[in-house]
């Protein structure tokens, strides 16, 4: 099978959709597809037996492209549909595989062209908008409407959780396997040579968040729940981050009076990310915004550590009491929530076994290889 793969993203980033993006790449070559990938100008090269990598040109003034809508990746689409469009046109394809709004580009192939493809949904990008940009919600009937029309004529919607299921389900989609996220090591030791209690000087209970600090994640309500839990004697340690999002929250630490005890670390290797884990005595994850589980949430659970989440869809089509300890979304909630556990080592100790157990036999790597093989083979033929 001949396949365009669009990626409109920086490839490869050690962040959520790019990780997913290099394990379906890796799928699709061990079944010996021929995969032209295209993706944005970012992110490092990689190799695999059958993918040839093309990547959009650096544009002038276009850095740093984040996760989300944005005039900068705006302007990368634009480039890339470009690019895709020629690619379409030199040459005959079985399938288009499209992550993300590349299913709008897709849409576009498959009216010229008549190629069919698969709509990898990681996000609702009509609920994305409107979200982030509230003067856009006169637009929602509109974007809903272009979303319905990339879901009912893809050849089957790959949404990464169950609640993007039920969204896709609304347009009348042909077919939809839920793909979900593993953690995101696998098959690797953990090892990492920083003890973060030896290099912070951190004595009590260590609780960590590892992702990027972009608004939904909740970082704000993170520090002020912790705040406000009074555990004078834990800390908590933050791994990810770009340099201006880590220097705004040192500065709400230093205002909330918990500087001392508040580490901002930056980015780590996900290699390392199981023995980072390992370190922790409890594991957060306070987003407030969007319905599909963050990766992270995987690889806590993998790692044996108890977890607080925000009790939100976006945790809880994949967490429940059994596994984890949901709290409101709110100041007070989450610092009880985090103030139980610290004083609770039997509920930490249940927690993480309970959650080490759902991964392993639910949410491993070979699930989601299996997953996605009979994806791949239970398309129309006229898609293989």
């Amino acid at each position: 099978m001949r396949i365009l793969f669009l990626a409109p993203m920086p490839v490869y980033q050690e962040r959520g959709s790019p990780i997913a993006v290099k394990m379906a790449l890796e799928v699709l070559s061990r079944r010996g597809c021929a995969v032209d990938a295209l993706v944005f100008h970012e992110g490092e090269d990689f190799t695999l037996p059958g993918l040839t990598l093309y990547r959009i040109p650096a544009l002038p003034g276009i850095k740093n492209v984040r996760p989300g809508f944005s005039f900068k990746k705006l302007v990368c689409d634009v480039v890339m549909f470009l690019m895709a469009l020629g690619f379409a046109l030199r040459r005959r394809y079985d399938l288009v595989y499209a992550v993300e709004e590349a299913a709008f580009m897709a849409l576009a192939f498959r009216a010229l062209f008549r190629r069919p493809y698969v709509y990898d949904m990681d996000s609702s990008l009509a609920q994305q908008m409107v979200e982030k940009y509230r003067a856009l919600r006169f637009l929602a009937p509109a974007l809903n409407a272009a979303e319905g029309l990339a879901v009912r004529h893809a050849e089957a919607v790959v949404p990464v959780c169950d609640a993007l299921a039920e969204v896709s389900a609304k347009y009348h989609p042909r077919k939809v396997t839920v793909l979900h996220d593993v953690p995101q090591v696998h098959n690797q030791p953990p090892t990492t040579s920083e003890n973060l209690r030896d290099t912070l000087g951190i004595t009590g209970l260590l609780v960590m968040y590892v992702g990027n600090l972009e608004r939904y994640q909740g970082i704000d309500l993170l520090l002020d729940s912790f705040a406000r839990a009074r555990l004078d004697n834990a800390h908590l340690v933050i791994i990810g981050g770009a340099p201006e999002h880590i220097r705004h929250y040192q500065h709400r630490a230093a205002q909330l009076g918990i500087a001392s005890r508040v580490h901002l670390i930056g980015s780590r290797p996900v290699a390392a990310l199981p023995a980072y884990l390992a370190q922790a005595d409890i594991l957060v994850s306070p987003r407030i915004k969007g319905v599909n589980t963050p990766m992270k949430i995987y690889s806590y659970l993998a790692s044996g550590r108890p977890v607080v989440a925000t009790d939100l869809k976006t945790h809880t089509q994949v967490l429940n009491p059994d596994v984890a300890l949901l709290a409101q979304p709110t100041p007070q909630a989450f610092a009880e929530g985090l103030a139980r556990l610290a004083h609770d080592a039997a509920l930490r100790q249940r927690l993480g076994e309970n959650g080490q157990r759902l991964i392993a036999e639910k949410h491993n790597y070979t699930a989601f290889v299996k997953t996605f093989n009979a994806l791949l083979d239970g398309l129309a033929p006229q898609a293989v």
